[in-house]
């Protein structure tokens, strides 16, 4: 392999069906459980199915449903609760998917490297076309503020701004392999130097409600609600929701840096069918194996190498046999090797699909072990585990034996409706030499934050679990993790260990909801705990691979098309000027403010941005007929000033003014943020 065009993968996140990170994704697919969920009739009345529909003989109540979908840590990324509410949740799924891999991969994500490139894509959502489709709400909050807020064009650029990212922010949208795709241009980026660290993957949530759908006779969806890959009785898919996001770095940098090497990606390819295919939405077998080969070749082998292939499989009958000929002739006849594909386990995940498969195998690399497809009782013939074919599918789990030259290899396909078909070549990570830990065990400080008391305790026993499992890394390492790859929260607790078994039984007090002892309580200790920052004493230590911060923020729901509001019939303006009341209470509604809010704030300091500045200008003009003097909230040193201002001056705003507001807003929110 070229050095010199590996890309290493230093972090990944996943949020799956029946897995919340991605050590839970493993063991899903470790024991090959299913995790597409059949929906009782309570459930599909609660999520607001129509008893006619649900009772329909071709209704079929199932799903890869996400749990806790419609949750964010809302002021985590400085959203107001409004913009919150409104805001698509694939945007919000993909901001804390964000936050979980840049901790996997060492970094804090409250500074998460500058020079970092953001190619992200996502499935089409209900709440996006219900909140465009509502005029009353764009009559509240305007066309462009709800299209940034909702739209996913906006996915990779909403990332780049809470994170402070400023490497290429592309959104990707090539459908079924939108986040394969995503990953294809992030390495490129790289190896290009366009950045030196690039976050990529996709997120697909059509709604986080759990529905099913209504099965046709020919289409792409199973009759039976399941999911069955490269199996004789393939059928149909099921869609699933879900994100998974890698973090990626150039190797030599990764390794010169000491980053935790997850797996390495050597090379990768993306074709598309072009007009050799039976339709517009069927893969084809040139185009397919092309990627295929190509990827392999740009890797510098054949894909005769490759020991597995992560297929695409939808466990449509059509498209699994078309996907088995084209990875049949890439392999090549004399040449065996093992497939599978996650649908079975999580179903089609649509913009999200190639992450999950990607992610999947660098488990499999990591553990050393090939994982079963679910929901296959008898393979389709191309893929016999006993059959003469190139092509074997995985059915039990097993052992991922060492090629003569140690090093596994896999491969990764994405099939997209249109023809994008993109593969990509991953191998293990080699060990690499690390600096030494400190061998002599000694006292370490492991500072503990989260965003609530509730998600600390959580935070505390997830670490405990990992410290308990063997192999766990020493207290050093940890100490040292948590001190530089994890952000100051509110929420905060200290734990003082030598070694792992002390460390779990001070993380158990904190968990339970008590302050452990603190052997010689020093100032800083408490002065962490208050919520200052600290400088801790330097330790010997490497970044290593632990549990996240839990996120676990407020439901903020999701809007389905039957919430929309009916268009407004045009009104004529209340007469006279609105008091200072009656404006106040429309700035708070517009920042979310409750009763007891402190509003001795400015507007921004209280979490306006521009697009609600101008937003709430509109609604004051058109529910009173007049022109508000946007200079107003530059002026106003609080909310009851705000207040004031707007109520006793009708004064025009030139677009001069619009435009340095937005300016300024927009400087202020960054700072902010």
């Amino acid at each position: 392999m070229n050095v010199t065009t590996d890309v290493a993968v230093v972090g990944m996140s996943a949020r799956f069906p029946g897995a919340s990170d991605v050590g839970e994704y493993w063991t899903s697919l470790r024991t090959g459980r299913c995790s597409i969920r059949r929906f009782d009739a309570e459930t599909l009345a609660a999520s607001g199915v129509p008893v006619e529909e649900r009772q329909r003989p071709d209704y079929v109540p199932a799903k890869g449903f996400l749990d806790d979908a419609d949750r964010f840590e809302a002021g985590l990324f400085g959203f107001s609760a409004p913009e919150a509410t409104v805001a698509d949740p694939q945007h919000r799924l993909l901001l804390e998917s964000a936050w979980a891999a840049f901790e996997d991969a060492g970094y804090d994500p409250s500074r998460a490297p500058a020079a970092t490139g953001v190619f992200v894509g996502g499935g089409q959502s209900e709440h996006m076309i219900a909140t465009l489709a509502d005029a009353a709400l764009r009559a509240q909050l305007g066309d462009l503020q709800l299209r940034i807020l909702t739209d996913r064009e906006f996915l990779a650029p909403w990332l780049s701004y809470r994170f402070g990212l400023t490497g290429p922010s592309v959104t990707v949208q090539t459908a079924c392999s939108t986040s394969l795709t995503a990953v294809h241009l992030a390495a490129r980026a790289l190896l290009v130097g366009e950045c030196d660290v690039a976050l990529a993957g996709g997120v697909s949530v059509d709604t986080p409600a759990a529905v099913g759908y209504r099965y046709q006779e020919g289409g792409i969806f199973a009759a039976d609600g399941r999911c069955r890959p490269f199996a004789e009785a393939a059928a149909g898919t099921v869609s699933g929701c879900g994100a998974g996001l890698v973090v990626l770095r150039r190797w030599e940098d990764a390794v010169a840096d000491g980053d935790p090497i997850r797996a390495v990606i050597h090379a990768s390819a993306m074709t598309n069918d072009g007009a050799l295919r039976a339709a517009f939405s069927a893969p084809g077998v040139d185009g397919h194996s092309r990627a295929i080969t190509e990827a392999w070749a740009a890797a510098g082998t054949v894909p005769a190498r490759a020991q597995y292939l992560e297929l695409h499989g939808t466990g449509t009958a059509l498209g699994d046999q078309i996907e088995a000929e084209a990875a049949g002739n890439a392999i090549g006849s004399g040449n065996r090797c093992a497939v599978g594909s996650v649908k079975g386990n999580v179903g089609h995940l649509d913009a999200a699909a190639g992450v999950a498969g990607l992610i999947k195998v660098i488990l499999m690399l990591e553990h050393r072990t090939l994982v079963p497809t679910a929901g296959v009782d008898r393979p389709m013939a191309a893929v016999e585990p006993n059959g003469p074919g190139p092509l074997r599918l995985v059915t039990e789990t097993e052992q991922w034996p060492a090629p003569p030259d140690g090093h596994r290899l896999g491969g990764v396909s994405g099939l997209g409706i249109g023809g994008t078909d993109v593969h990509v070549v991953v191998g293990q990570a080699d060990p690499v030499e690390a600096a030494p830990t400190a061998r002599v065990p000694r006292a370490e400080v492991l500072p503990l934050s989260a965003t609530g008391p509730a998600q600390l305790a959580a935070t505390a026993e997830r670490l405990a679990e990992a410290l308990r499992r063997p192999g766990a890394p020493c207290v050093a390492d940890v100490a040292y993790t948590l001190r530089t790859a994890r952000a100051a929260l509110p929420a905060r607790a200290v734990v003082v260990a030598s070694t792992p078994a002390e460390a779990v039984a001070a993380l158990e007090q904190v968990a339970a909801g008590r302050a452990p002892a603190l052997p010689g309580w020093a100032s800083h200790y408490a002065a962490w705990v208050s919520g200052a920052d600290v400088d801790w004493p330097a330790t010997v230590g490497r970044r290593v691979n632990l549990p996240g911060t839990l996120l676990r923020g407020e439901r903020f729901g999701w809007r389905s098309l039957g919430d929309v509001a009916t268009m407004p019939t045009d009104r004529t303006p209340e007469s006279g000027r609105p008091s200072e009341q009656v404006v106040l209470a429309m700035i708070c509604e517009v920042l979310g403010l409750a009763d007891g809010d402190d509003l001795d704030r400015s507007f921004f300091a209280a979490g306006g941005d521009s697009l609600g500045a101008v937003a709430l200008a509109g609604r004051i003009g058109d529910r009173f007929g007049l022109d508000v003097d946007l200079d107003s909230f530059f002026d106003a040193e609080s909310l009851h000033d705000l207040a004031a201002r707007v109520a006793r001056d009708d004064r025009a705003a030139s677009d001069d003014l619009v435009d340095a507001l937005l300016s300024e807003a927009e400087t202020a929110s960054r700072a902010s943020a």
